[in-house]
């Protein structure tokens, strides 16, 4: 889910930076700080925006830096379990598909794709339903559901796993091809 936080923070401006627009270097500074990273209780960060910076700072003997409040509003994505995402497959190996869900990739186990069995040609970058001969590949889009989350530690980024075993997920062309069925036939919901 992407969420857009607004935060109260103090910017430090360096000396070397004096005498720019305050505006343009406290973005600067904040997009160092914030861009990039992940918070525990945001997510992670992608992206700052509409900073309001109080252009009366304050001084200490010991850094001779400019310490200004700044409100600035913080666009972030945080995967909730249970929550239904679109996203795009970016990689297909033997075991799954990468699926990118905004910042980051996210795994869809091959157990998880399809409600039959799958013949997977990493070469071809394809995975073909046996019986329902149903075809994923890399750049299509795909609707999932998080099924698990794991908080980065460390160097690692986290992980997402997914799910498509349900209604009204899988590859967005299957999804649209069993809802627009004419009166009468039946909708295979079973992806």
């Amino acid at each position: 889910m992407f969420i857009i936080y607004e935060v109260n923070d103090t910017v430090r401006i360096p000396p070397a930076l004096f005498g720019g627009n305050l505006k343009k270097v406290a973005l600067q500074q904040l997009k160092e700080k914030y861009e990039n990273t992940f918070n525990k209780d945001m997510g992670y960060i992608i992206f700052i925006e509409k900073i309001k910076v109080d252009k009366v700072g304050k001084i200490y003997s010991k850094d001779g830096s400019s310490f200004h409040d700044v409100k600035l509003d913080i666009i972030t994505f945080m995967p909730l379990i249970n929550e239904i995402a679109e996203g795009e497959v970016v990689e297909i190996t033997n075991f799954g598909v990468f699926v990118r869900l905004g910042p980051m990739d996210a795994l869809l186990h091959i157990s998880q794709i399809i409600n039959d069995f799958v013949t997977v040609d990493t070469t071809k970058g394809t995975i073909i339903g046996k019986e329902t001969n149903r075809v994923l590949r890399v750049n299509d889009k795909i609707r999932v559901r998080i099924v698990a989350f794991s908080l980065p530690k460390g160097v690692s980024a986290g992980k997402i796993g997914l799910t498509c075993r349900q209604p009204f997920l899988g590859k967005l062309e299957w999804i649209h091809n069993a809802t627009n069925k004419p009166r009468g036939e039946k909708i295979a919901t079973d992806q």
